[in-house]
């Protein structure tokens, strides 16, 4: 079992825009990992650490990004609870990979590492 409170003090260590491009990369992961069924334990670790990873930096950033955050942690709350049935389903799977690649973007740009 992960030492959250470990993994966090070294999260919150970075700068804003560096948590924000970790949350991309891990959406980018789950997107990435989503190709092939087997990575359902990858993706759903990847879930969990991002949800905490939103908890950790929401309240951080302008109210509409927060919202924006919020709503993602939520989704990604949806996928977890289902995801052992929405894994066996190859475009139900798909749509999770895309719906994690537009929301790496998402962050991603929120994040300013772009500019």
């Amino acid at each position: 079992m992960k030492d959250w409170s470990v993994i966090k003090a070294r999260y919150l260590q970075d700068n804003l825009p560096t948590r924000l491009g970790g949350l991309a990369a891990n959406l980018a992961r789950i997107k990435s990992f989503a190709r092939r069924e087997e990575n359902l334990n990858a993706v759903n670790g990847l879930i969990e650490e991002s949800k905490y990873f939103i908890e950790w930096t929401a309240l951080a950033v302008e109210i509409n990004k927060t919202i924006e955050l919020v709503e993602l942690q939520i989704e990604m709350a949806r996928w977890q609870y289902n995801l052992v049935t929405l894994w066996a389903n190859p475009q139900k799977r798909s749509t999770i990979s895309e719906q994690a690649g537009l929301w790496s973007q998402r962050v991603l740009n929120m994040s300013g590492l772009l500019n």
